[in-house]
């Protein structure tokens, strides 16, 4: 979020992202969203993994597979059931106009001798004709309430389907929310150096919610289609193997089409999936830092740049939605021209006695069932394409490499006194680019240990190695005496109060903000961290004070504030090792006064790491480290290190006497323009 010089773990950090993601961030304030574009995995593999997640539901799964064996076996029989009424209709429609005093045969044989072959041959093969009979109501109606009785069951049916898939599915896809926040703590912290955090959020969430709902969509049409394909065309062939045959030419045209589409339809999903956390991460980091964006007036460039990125997300949504919506009209086209086919031949057969009327309105019943599954199956190849696409990236983070895990014999420090060794560290984040190298340090316990130094000497770096969010590449750093490798990082790490720079606060009360750095405090607790951190004076100023309910940003209270609230936490927690990164920069200076107070209490008794800028907050420490180039320079004490007059002199004389000096020949500037300065 700021502008300069970048500090060494930017520059590293940066440097693990690799040229890609350089070239392909935008250069501008609060830009960085662009990430290297990365090669999709393939489609088989993707979905078969993703319907292995839902392999713990394989109890609900086969109770689905068993309701809609039924529920589509039930669909299957309907039609043919409701032909015969068909016949029952037409046989009383057309018996009516034949003489009741002749026999069938009487009048097929009378049909021959005049010539009427056509008429004779469909007269013979109607089942339920009775010469000078009209339609059987009755019987009609036992048919058709049979029909109505089969389709409320397979109705019945399909809706208990239903519930259970969906219920197996949002347990599937709950127990998949949790495995990725469970990896999210697994994760070392050079994983999110590298993840735009609107990239990351969009994998997390809008990832999960399209694969939740494609799983939804497509899971139980999908079953029920493949199903109904299967049963419509035993009932085809049952019923005529010759319009079977002709029906049937279309699932090898249907497979081409789809697949021909589909293959096609597929990158452009994945891609819009990645624009859409792209776009993500601009929003997020343009409105985290909409005040800076006014203050330098860059909002015309931060327009363009989501513009840029908003075209390509229309590019690839439009290219992904169109694609695959070709593929339903074709398939329409399709199935309407099988139909018309089998319409026609059906007629003819009817007209030749070979068929009935009722088995040929089946038949075109099974054909319109047979080619409508095929076509939500095509429908649906968009969905499916784009929760695979969104389960890739999920799973990208399910598969990124975790933190080096505890040791199985890692112990635990039940009663830290807070001596800290460093031998022969070394660490660079960029193999390329050394940073600390052979690092020596001893730190007793009770001292206060400030850390000084220009920007990007490591002074930040050596307080994250203690710790142990990144791994070092060469020698130790002991805990009293205990490698800090060989300890639990929950132990490590609860034995360390840290306040940073960046304050950090959550949705919630100034009490449940301060309590968060100690589980289980008691009111008493808080409150007495609080007034020692005079977090106390500016409260009872609020109106509903301890209750008072912070936003995520903690937008409603002061930036001093909101970092008197971080001491405060640290304060409570009580912790054996206290890091202070410029804990008081953002304060004023009759507050940091009183806060050095408080930090003075603080540090009693326990081992401090302080990193300071100012350095008329850290006379006091009991060694002073000048940090340069990832190397200890100088170290005393404040009044040793005057004396030495050597790089602590320097800094010292140049925060305080108000002296320039030109960064790049360390002289002072000519006195004519010293004196033009302000």
């Amino acid at each position: 979020m700021t502008e300069g010089v970048k500090t060494a773990e930017e520059k590293a950090a940066e440097a693990r992202r690799g040229p890609g993601a350089r070239a392909g961030q935008r250069h501008g304030p609060m830009m960085g969203a662009g990430v290297p574009a990365e090669k999709s995995q393939n489609f088989g593999p993707s979905a078969k993994r993703l319907l292995g997640l839902l392999r713990p539901e394989r109890s609900s799964l086969y109770a689905v597979l068993a309701l809609a064996v039924t529920s589509v076996a039930l669909n299957a029989v309907g039609p043919k059931i409701l032909g015969r009424a068909t016949d029952l209709i037409f046989g009383g429609v057309v018996g009516k106009h034949l003489p009741a005093t002749a026999t069938r045969d009487e009048i097929v044989q009378g049909l021959r001798a005049h010539g009427q072959n056509t008429f004779a041959d469909m007269v013979a093969n109607m089942p339920n004709l009775v010469p000078g009979s009209g339609i059987d109501f009755g019987a009609v109606g036992q048919v058709l309430l049979a029909v109505l009785g089969i389709y409320v069951a397979a109705s019945l049916l399909s809706w208990a389907m239903g519930w259970i898939l969906t219920g197996a599915v949002n347990r599937t896809i709950f127990t998949l929310r949790r495995d990725v926040e469970d990896k999210l703590n697994r994760l070392p912290l050079p994983y999110f150096d590298a993840q735009p955090r609107g990239e990351l959020l969009s994998r997390v969430t809008n990832d999960i919610d399209n694969v939740a709902q494609s799983l939804q969509q497509t899971l139980s049409q999908l079953l029920t289609s493949l199903l109904t394909v299967v049963a419509m065309v035993a009932m085809m062939i049952y019923i005529s193997p010759l319009l079977a045959v002709i029906a049937l030419v279309t699932i090898p045209v249907s497979m081409v089409v789809t697949a021909a589409i589909g293959k096609r339809s597929q990158r452009h999903f994945v891609q819009q999936w990645k624009s859409t956390g792209e776009l993500n991460s601009i929003v997020e980091e343009t409105f985290t830092g909409h005040q800076l964006v006014k203050v330098f007036g860059r909002q015309d460039e931060v327009r363009a740049a989501f513009r840029a990125k908003n075209d390509d997300l229309f590019d690839a949504g439009f290219g992904a939605q169109f694609v695959s919506g070709i593929i339903m009209p074709t398939m329409m086209f399709i199935g309407n021209l099988n139909y018309v086919i089998i319409a026609v031949v059906g007629g003819l057969r009817v007209a030749s006695g070979s068929m009935s009327l009722g088995d040929v309105q089946a038949f075109i019943q099974y054909s319109r069932q047979f080619t409508q599954p095929l076509t939500q199956v095509a429908s649906m190849a968009n969905l499916l394409q784009s929760g695979v696409a969104s389960a890739e990236r999920v799973f990208e983070v399910l598969d990124a490499a975790e933190q080096r895990p505890d040791a199985a014999d890692a112990t635990t420090l039940d009663d830290p006194h807070g001596r800290v060794e460093f031998e022969d560290v070394s660490f660079s984040y960029d193999p390329a680019k050394p940073l600390i190298e052979h690092l020596d340090l001893v730190v007793e316990p009770g001292q206060t240990v400030a850390i000084v130094g220009p920007t990007g000497a490591g002074k930040t770096t050596l307080v994250n190695l203690i710790m142990r969010f990144y791994e070092l590449d060469g020698g130790r750093i002991t805990l009293d005496g205990v490698d800090i490798t060989n300890l639990r990082r929950d132990n490590l790490r609860g034995e360390i109060g840290m306040v940073l720079q960046d304050t950090w606060l959550f949705g919630g009360t100034i009490r449940d903000n301060i309590a968060y750095g100690r589980p289980g405090a008691s009111d008493e607790d808080v409150l007495a961290a609080a007034r020692a951190t005079y977090v106390d004076r500016f409260v009872h100023s609020l109106p509903d004070g301890y209750d008072t309910v912070l936003d995520a940003e903690g937008g409603n209270i002061s930036a001093g504030e909101k970092q008197l609230l971080t001491i405060a936490r640290a304060f409570l927690a009580d912790p054996a090792l206290l890091i202070l990164d410029e804990a008081t920069s953002s304060v004023d200076t009759r507050t940091e006064l009183l806060v050095q107070q408080a930090m003075s209490a603080l540090r009693h008794d326990r081992t401090s790491f302080v990193i300071a800028h100012r350095l008329s907050t850290i006379r006091d420490a009991d060694v002073i480290l000048v940090m340069r180039d990832g190397q200890i320079v100088e170290q005393g004490s404040h009044e040793e290190l005057l004396l030495r007059d050597g790089a602590y002199a320097e800094l010292y004389a140049a925060q305080f006497s108000g002296a320039a000096v030109d960064v790049d020949t360390g002289e002072a500037p000519a006195p004519e323009m010293a004196a033009a300065r302000p």
